[in-house]
């Protein structure tokens, strides 16, 4: 799956995910907004742009100025996870049913990965379905919420529990979007780009590794290979399994652990990929525990981590009692069991259905302070 990690990238790049007649592009490249000819994905008369109220004024014109002859209108959302809920996602269909939108509009999310999956999930489930375009701001939206179809909103227990699968027309990753980007938002991304080398590809991770100071850095060639090359493992895995029957769920490594954080936080405080961050390092210390990788191997991710400004320990007030009660509703269980995405080495990951669950109760133990009510 590696590309050659010395090539010379030209500044347009393109994933193709291949789903037969749901199949579409991701285009990656710096001002591609403005390259990208959106018309050409929009087939009827009437357009909606849905964005927040942090990225309408850096990006909303921008975006309306490639639409012509086009009946386009917008709405601005709050910005926030805790903002990605039914209540607000009412507000789309509202806007929708109030400009008498058909099954011919089209939709387009311009913002993270909130706005891309509430925008996503509007189209998926409007009118019964109609057409949606991603042009992810964020670089954990670029790398993984805009690619895959995976669409939802959170509910108070638990976090996209109300969803859709619904692929896009495109997605259109403008590296540009990055420069504007806060730093804590950017190593949020981070954290989901080495989740595809720990999963899929040990020369990739291997890479980041070695190049971590030029990505932090926002080196815009460097940027551009890593999510080239995250989207090219996303599609590979989201094509042999698009609703996540099996093999697709090794891209929820951390996501178990990271998701009950959020819970337990309802969706303030920490965002995804700091979530995702703890999340990573629980799973490799139970693969460890399980003797699958070395503790070099743990303590390797976490200096890497760290190094990004990324946590390592969940919230000091998260207990074990509360991440046994949220992870039980994570999207992997199945028959009231548990479901775990752990490595088998850097590079190889697998869904786990039957473990130890002495070694769960022990990472837990690990990480987590002590439970208040049984002292």
């Amino acid at each position: 799956m590696s590309l050659n990690l010395n090539e010379s990238l030209p500044s347009d790049r393109q994933v193709q995910v291949n789903l037969g007649s749901r199949s579409y592009c991701v285009h990656i490249g710096p001002g591609i907004i403005v390259r990208a000819d959106i018309m050409r994905f929009i087939d009827g008369d009437q357009v909606l742009i849905v964005t927040n109220e942090t990225v309408a004024p850096l990006y909303l014109e921008m975006v309306r100025e490639q639409i012509t002859d086009k009946k386009v209108r917008d709405i601005i959302l709050p910005d926030g996870e805790q903002f990605k809920n039914l209540e607000v996602l009412d507000e789309i269909f509202s806007k929708l049913l109030a400009e008498k939108h058909d099954r011919s509009t089209t939709l387009i999310a311009v913002g993270g990965g909130v706005i891309g999956d509430m925008t996503g999930f509007a189209a998926a489930t409007d009118l019964r379905g109609v057409s949606f375009i991603q042009v992810p701001t964020t670089l954990l939206a670029q790398v993984d919420s805009s690619v895959g179809g995976k669409t939802a909103v959170n509910h108070p227990l638990g976090k996209n529990m109300i969803g859709a699968f619904h692929q896009p027309r495109t997605v259109i990753v403008d590296t540009n979007t990055l420069q504007s980007l806060p730093d804590r938002e950017f190593s949020a991304g981070i954290a989901e780009i080495l989740k595809y080398g720990l999963i899929a590809d040990v020369d990739f991770f291997n890479w980041l590794e070695r190049e971590i100071d030029s990505l932090m850095s926002r080196d815009v060639g460097k940027l551009t290979y890593a999510i080239e090359q995250s989207c090219r493992i996303k599609a590979k895995v989201v094509r042999s399994d698009e609703t996540e029957q099996g093999v697709r769920a090794i891209l929820n490594l951390g996501h178990t652990f990271g998701h009950a954080i959020e819970t337990f936080q309802n969706y303030r405080h920490w965002i995804h990929g700091e979530a995702i961050s703890v999340g990573i390092l629980m799973a490799m210390q139970m693969s460890y525990l399980r003797g699958n990788l070395e503790i070099s191997h743990v303590h390797r991710v976490s200096e890497l981590l760290q190094h990004c400004s990324l946590p390592v320990k969940p919230p000091h007030n998260m207990t074990i009692v509360d991440f046994n009660k949220l992870m039980l509703r994570d999207k992997k269980v199945r028959n009231e069991k548990l479901r775990l995405v752990l490595l088998e080495k850097i590079g190889k990951a697998k869904v786990i259905e039957t473990f130890e669950r002495e070694l769960l109760q022990r990472v837990l133990s690990e990480f987590c302070g002590p439970d208040p009510s049984s002292a």
